[in-house]
C-alpha cells in the first residue's frame, strides 16, 4: 500500500529564532528526496522538527504521513507510524545492545539476530560490532552502517537521513547509499537525505531536489539540479529566499 509524506508551511524556531519560514514538500512511497543548502539553511532542524525533537517550537503549518497529522504526537509515535530518523551523529547508548533496541522499538523477535546478521553484511559491518552496546567503540562509518542495519530491520515508511554522508569514506558511503537504493525498491521505502555533497547521489538516485536556502526551499528540481549546484554553488539561489 502506498503511503505519503506531507509537509505543508511548516514555520520552526528554536530558542525563540525563526529558522523554517514556510517548507512544503509531499513525497510518496519509494521516492527519494534529497535536500541540498548552504549551512545554516534549515536542514537539519526540518530533520528534527518531523521527528519531534524537543526544543523545536512549530509555529505554524502541518506535517502528515498517510493523513494523520505528527505534530501533535510524541516521537516515539511518529516512529511507530513510520517515520525514522537517522543522526548525523549517531549516539551511545550504553547499556543498552541494539537488538534490545530493535525490539523495544517494535521489531518481531522472532530471528532478529539472523536478520541482524544479515543487514550487517548487506552494509559490509562486521556482525559482532552489534553484540556491543549502541555504538560503543564504534568509528563513525560503522555507526552510519549499524544505522542503516536498524533501517533494514525496522523497515520504516520514510527515512529523514540527516547527513548520513559526513565523515563516511568512499568504501562506507557506497554501502549505505546501495542500502537506501534496495530499501527503495525492497518494501517502497521513501528516503528524505539531507546533504551537502553530490557524492551521494553518485549511487543513491534522486528523484527531486530541492534547494533549501533561509529556510525555504527556493527551488525543486531533477537529478541535473545537483550538477549546477556543484557548478556554480548555492549563491544564485540565496535571493530566491527573499
Amino acid at each position: 500500500m502506498s503511503s505519503v509524506l506531507e509537509i505543508n508551511d511548516l514555520h520552526v524556531k528554536v530558542a525563540s529564532r525563526d529558522i523554517l519560514r514556510g517548507v512544503s514538500l509531499t513525497m510518496h512511497s519509494g521516492e527519494v528526496h534529497v535536500i541540498m543548502g548552504p549551512n545554516g539553511s534549515g536542514k537539519s532542524t526540518l530533520a528534527h522538527a518531523l521527528t519531534g525533537r524537543p526544543g523545536y517550537e512549530i509555529t505554524k503549518g502541518s506535517v502528515k504521513l498517510d493523513g494523520t497529522e505528527l505534530l501533535n504526537l510524541p516521537p516515539d509515535e511518529r516512529a511507530r507510524l513510520g517515520l525514522m530518523l537517522a543522526l548525523q551523529q549517531p549516539l551511545e547508548v550504553r547499556g543498552v545492545r541494539p537488538v534490545e533496541l530493535l525490539v523495544a522499538a517494535g521489531a518481531n523477535p522472532v530471528g532478529i539476530k539472523e536478520r541482524i546478521r544479515e543487514e550487517a553484511e548487506l552494509v559490509d559491518l562486521r556482525p559482532e560490532l552489534l553484540d556491543r552496546f549502541v555504538n560503543v567503540d564504534l568509528s563513525g562509518g560503522e555507526r552510519k552502517r549499524a544505522e542503516m542495519v536498524q533501517l533494514g530491520i525496522l523497515r520504516p515508511k520514510f527515512a529523514v537521513l540527516d547527513e548520513i554522508d559526513s565523515g563516511l569514506d568512499v568504501d562506507a558511503l557506497g554501502a549505505v547509499a546501495r542500502r537506501l537504493q534496495l530499501a527503495t525498491t525492497q518494501w517502497s521505502c521513501g528516503v528524505l537525505a539531507i546533504t551537502h555533497f553530490r557524492r551521494l547521489l553518485q549511487e543513491l538516485t534522486p528523484d527531486v531536489i530541492h534547494v533549501m536556502s533561509e529556510g525555504r526551499i527556493v527551488t525543486s528540481g531533477g537529478p541535473e539540479l545537483a550538477e549546477t549546484l556543484e557548478r556554480d554553488g548555492y549563491e544564485p539561489f540565496r535571493s530566491l529566499s527573499d
